[in-house]
């Protein structure tokens, strides 16, 4: 009878990684083109023999950007001689400079970057002048003509709660379990000509959060009243809602996570983790 071999001991790594996704693919690894997931397993290649995989909290799109992408990683207990403090710093030196791992930590063995993480801050980024910033071209989306900002204000609440939000959804190109989410906040900030829609909740569809920063533009632009979200929720069809708005505006801003629940307490159910 053949003995099952001893696991190997391991030690686990959550990353905090910040990136302006211009250049990538989105996060995840790609069949063609360069995602950012491929730029930290080749930097975490160059310091472990074991080659690690990234598993991340979300799977962002095609050049969209990211302040606080949560990850992890496990290697050996045994390769690892490196502090927290001097992991950063030595994946940062063979990362480029669009890409920034900002804190690293030890973690629980348990943990997990993505079923763990409770609920997730997108923030999109707009400047409403009739010309653009230069200093802010690829990570804000310009919009020339003027909005109301009233209308878009008495809009943006309307999305928050649970719903369905197939209307405005893209087809990620495979069958949804289930087309439902949770968004606890939804609402517009302004400062100067920038406005920033802040959009947070327990997972997200594919291109949601950019369906819904559209369809509250062409409602600032008079396109449809504030009280047409309800009937576009109502409808679960893509062609009832807004625009898309542009990948470049939007950013994963901070992804949120339960404390540790006592002994004997039910851990909570992470949040869906579907690519925005």
């Amino acid at each position: 009878m053949l003995r099952q071999q001893p696991s190997i001991p391991t030690v686990k790594f959550k990353l905090t990684i910040a990136y302006d996704g211009t250049n990538y693919e989105g996060w995840q690894v790609q069949k063609t083109g360069t995602g950012v997931q491929q730029k930290i397993e080749e930097a975490l290649a160059k310091l472990f023999p074991s080659r690690p995989v990234v598993h991340s909290s979300s799977r962002t799109d095609t050049g969209v950007h990211a302040l606080a992408m949560s990850a992890h990683f496990e290697v050996p207990r045994g390769s690892c001689r490196m502090t927290p403090r001097k992991l950063a710093l030595a994946l940062n030196a063979w990362l480029p400079e669009d890409i920034r791992v900002l804190a690293a930590a030890r973690a629980r063995k348990e943990f997990h970057a993505r079923f763990d993480a409770a609920r997730k801050q997108y923030r999109y980024f707009i400047w409403n002048h009739p010309a653009m910033n230069p200093l802010i071209r690829r990570t804000a989306w310009h919009v020339p003509r003027p909005l109301d900002l009233r209308a878009m204000r008495l809009a943006a609440p309307l999305f928050a709660g649970k719903h369905d939000f197939q209307s405005f959804a893209a087809n990620p190109g495979y069958a949804k379990k289930s087309t439902v989410r949770t968004l606890t906040r939804c609402d517009l900030r302004q400062s100067g000509r920038r406005l920033t829609v802040i959009i947070e909740g327990d997972g997200f569809l594919y291109k949601m959060c950019r369906g819904i920063v559209g369809t509250l533009v062409q409602a600032g632009l008079g396109k449809f009243p504030p009280d047409e979200i309800n009937r576009m929720l109502a409808k679960k069809d893509r062609r009832m809602a807004g625009m898309t708005a542009p990948a470049h505006g939007l950013v994963l801003w901070k992804v949120f996570y339960a404390r540790k629940p006592k002994a004997g307490a039910p851990a909570e159910s992470g949040a869906k983790n579907n690519p925005e």
